[in-house]
């Protein structure tokens, strides 16, 4: 359903954004006709380069003071039928669905119906607790501890089936709690799964018809629903996943494996009727404040998350928003409040495709006038990437090691999988999928002294404190060989690490998570350029090693 952004996602964020957000703001003049025009062009040359044409494509709407500067369509629909993408057209939202979910509580917590302090077996006296007190706000704020079902082993083999809302809970509710409630944020599809059930349980009604009767219909939102319970016929765009060569049809995703957590359809026009809603209708103003409040974990800290939004920055302005993802489409929508900017990206693929996020983000960075520099890849050649290779620190607590990989410079950071950084010059590198970017500083002899990180219009400065690890350098193996390798390899009980080559690449797919490709440093050792792994063969016996773990799999 979603990572969070990949900003996020990629663990990188330099300091907290504030803890909350007035939602309020002051309209300016509306835009002239000449300056409505000359915004939507510069939106539209920010956001094209990202849409090739004969490829999955997406709509963007960009709103700022109420005026829709930018509605759009790009790329294709249906690549199998030839269909060009369409504004008009109805997508998957994936997880930006929470919003929806936690917008349904909260009403019926300003009905005097719930409190988000209750505990959850108030409303689910069958579900084991285990102990602990798990309160409907830790499930809101994915601080419940619960594990996520997403997450489990065996999940991507069993979401094509269709379950019931029962079924899928019955399929996590007795594993063990992950940590104590309310001490640590983690994503969790699990809470906004209960949360589902909560509020069928309180208000009568099934989730489906709840949501249309209490928020869709009120405020005209005709070609938002539960996927499958659409009120009318309405044209949309076909979902699309990976495939050994580009893409195919996207990957089959059985009813009610999502609900709650991420199973609504909607249109960029409803999302943006939405959006003159959320902080003005449904809730008293209160609960809305309360719902753009960072959840404060135990120890005092921030989590950047409240009822179903995240909070972050774009070029240094507060901001709340969500993405979405589920197979064959992503989504992103997000509300830059201080300068009344909103803005929707829905796209119609999935994984290694287009990432709304930074779309969705240098979009609003122009609308506020703000943009983002772009970037634009270029090659270095090894001697320039040992030169800015090495050990960077804020303090004792923060570093990051950047060390070359082959052709790439690679990004480390203790406990994380690590990055594979892309030149703009010789001094800085950006991450791929996200807006974020690396600047090298030299001493006038030309030694790289430091780095800063720049993200959100912030930026961080490092000092050069070590040297690299040695250069990882590819391996040139004949396929044949790697072919020995491939197979099942039992892991432990429900993990199984599948081994298979495409072509002259390389893979291995943990049960339930994604396909990784991995590298040869020699015919029997790989490394991942996404997780911090190697993987090394010896007879029938894998072993796997990711930081202190090591465990081998016997080939089944």
């Amino acid at each position: 359903m979603m990572l969070r952004t990949a900003i996020c996602a990629a663990a990188l964020l330099l300091c907290q954004p504030q803890a909350a957000f007035a939602f309020d703001t002051v309209q300016d003049k509306p835009l002239s006709k000449r300056a409505l025009e000359d915004l939507s062009f510069r939106l539209h040359a920010t956001i094209a380069p990202y849409f090739p044409a004969e490829a999955p494509g997406g709509i963007v709407l960009v709103v700022k003071d109420g005026q829709t500067v930018l509605r759009r369509a790009y790329g294709m629909a249906d690549t199998t039928k030839g269909v060009k993408m369409a504004p008009e057209m109805a997508m998957r939202i994936g997880s930006m669905t929470k919003q929806f979910t936690a917008t349904g509580i909260l009403m019926l917590a300003d009905e005097g119906k719930l409190s988000v302090e209750d505990e959850i077996s108030k409303y689910l006296p069958d579900y084991p607790t285990q102990g602990k007190k798990i309160t409907i706000e830790h499930l809101l704020t994915h601080t419940s501890g619960i594990v996520s079902y997403t997450g489990k082993p065996g999940f991507a083999q069993r979401a094509p089936q269709d379950i019931t809302v029962a079924a899928q809970i019955d399929s996590f509710k007795n594993d063990p709690m992950q940590f104590e409630p309310g001490s640590t944020w983690r994503y969790n599809n699990s809470g906004y799964y209960l949360l589902g059930a909560i509020i069928e349980k309180v208000s009568g009604q099934p989730y489906h018809a709840f949501l249309e009767q209490r928020i869709f219909a009120p405020l005209g939102m005709e070609h938002t629903a539960y996927e499958g319970y659409e009120r009318s016929k309405w044209p949309s765009a076909a979902g699309h996943s990976p495939a050994e060569k580009g893409f195919g049809p996207a990957r089959t995703l059985g009813k009610n494996q999502s609900y709650a957590a991420g199973e609504l359809v909607s249109t960029v026009d409803d999302l943006a009727k939405w959006d003159a809603a959320v902080g003005r209708k449904l809730l008293k103003p209160a609960t809305w404040q309360r719902a753009f409040t960072s959840y404060r974990l135990l120890d005092g800290k921030d989590s950047n998350y409240g009822y179903g939004w995240e909070m972050t920055l774009i070029q240094g302005e507060p901001t709340i928003g969500h993405s979405g993802s589920t197979r064959g489409f992503r989504s992103y929508g997000l509300r830059v409040p201080s300068k009344g900017v909103y803005v929707a990206v829905l796209t119609n693929g999935d994984a290694g495709m287009v990432v709304p996020d930074v779309v969705a983000r240098r979009a609003a960075a122009v609308a506020i006038g703000k943009p983002l520099p772009e970037f634009r890849e270029i090659a270095l050649d090894a001697a320039s990437l040992d030169a800015v290779a090495g050990v960077y620190s804020v303090d004792k607590d923060t570093q990051r090691v950047f060390r070359r990989d082959g052709e790439f410079l690679s990004l480390q950071r203790n406990g994380r999988g690590p990055l594979v950084l892309k030149p703009m010059s010789a001094n800085e590198f950006f991450v791929p999928d996200t807006a974020d970017w690396f600047v090298f500083q030299r001493d006038a002899a030309g030694k790289v002294t430091g780095v800063t990180y720049h993200q959100d219009g912030r930026a961080l400065a490092h000092t050069r404190s070590g040297e690299a690890p040695p250069p990882r350098i590819v391996a040139k193996i004949a396929d044949a060989a790697f072919d020995a390798h491939a197979g099942r390899y039992q892991i432990e009980a429900g993990m199984v690490f599948e081994v298979t080559r495409v072509g002259s690449r390389y893979f291995v797919q943990p049960s339930g998570q994604r396909r990784v490709e991995i590298f040869p440093l020699s015919e029997t050792r790989f490394f991942s350029r996404d997780v911090d792994a190697e993987i090394s063969f010896e007879g029938q016996n894998l072993m796997f090693k990711q930081g202190s773990r090591n465990v081998t799999g016997r080939r089944i």
